[in-house]
């Protein structure tokens, strides 16, 4: 388990090294033909050290990567700010974002696929804005209206990821008790309701609720999301969310426990069309 920046270079690393070997070159003759020595080849591949934005594109171009989402992706991972007007949006509030949520932020912008499990709130991507401004106040104490209307924000913002094209395709899996907490009061939670329903109706986007009567589960361990990428999934990643920290889980073992643990969550989760009759007999006060 590492913090984001570290599960960055170590992917954006092995990555560049897959490409390399698939353009049938030694780390020597790439150093070579980008005007390196092969150590710092060989630093960048083992995550050893981090490369910026300009030093990946000239190996790209040295690979001959013509993939323009492949290499937008590796290029967000090198932290370049450059790389469309959809992405790193959320620089501008870096003085209101702890580093740890710019992670999860990027790697949101970037990937094609998001799966949640959710036990405690509503996905920050299906949030209304009253929704995310009694969240966003009941868990960062001290915070004045300008620093809450910044996330509040930046919340909102991060929700234009399900509009792209192509957009995120969302899978989410919520425990019964996010949608009978009442956030925010009966009249936020009524229209947070109604915001699941309509979401649900998206193409992109699955939502199954996972209900009481389901007993015991895998997911009371706590809520995740994972992860995953165009073009190579090599780059997908578990986030664990904790109170003051994320923490990311790369090895495939990993990955492969959550993506199994996921795919039983939703087998004993209401289907989507039961989940939306569940979310109106809530809305109704059942």
């Amino acid at each position: 388990m590492q913090n984001g920046p570290a599960v960055r270079r170590r992917k954006l690393g092995a990555e560049l090294r897959t490409l390399r070997t698939g353009a049938g070159l030694t780390s020597g003759e790439a150093a070579r033909l980008v005007g390196w020595h092969q150590s710092k080849v060989s630093r960048i591949e083992t995550g050893a050290s981090g490369v910026k934005p300009a030093d990946v594109r000239l190996l790209l171009d040295a690979y001959e990567v013509r993939d323009r989402q492949l290499r937008e992706l590796l290029l967000m991972l090198a932290g370049s700010e450059g790389t469309g007007d959809r992405h790193c949006w959320w620089h501008a509030y870096r003085g209101v974002l702890p580093p740890t949520y710019r992670d999860f932020i990027s790697l949101e912008s970037q990937a094609c696929t998001m799966r949640t499990l959710e036990t405690t709130v509503v996905p920050g991507l299906l949030q209304t804005p009253e929704y995310a401004r009694a969240v966003t106040r009941a868990a960062v104490k001290d915070l004045d209206e300008e620093g809450l209307d910044a996330l509040v924000e930046v919340r909102l913002a991060r929700q234009d990821v399900l509009r792209a094209h192509p957009p995120l395709v969302l899978s989410a899996v919520l425990d019964e008790a996010v949608l009978r907490r009442e956030v925010g009061g009966p009249e936020v939670m009524a229209r947070q309701l109604e915001r699941l329903t309509e979401a649900a109706r998206l193409p992109q986007v699955r939502l199954q609720v996972l209900p009481f009567g389901a007993g015991a589960h895998v997911g009371l361990t706590g809520p995740f999301v994972i992860f995953s990428f165009p073009s190579t999934s090599d780059l997908d990643v578990v986030v664990l969310d904790q109170l003051t920290s994320s923490l990311y889980l790369e090895r495939k073992e990993d990955l492969m426990a959550y993506s199994e643990a996921f795919d039983t969550l939703r087998m004993h989760a209401l289907s989507p069309e039961e989940t939306l009759d569940y979310i109106a007999g809530i809305g109704d006060g059942a």
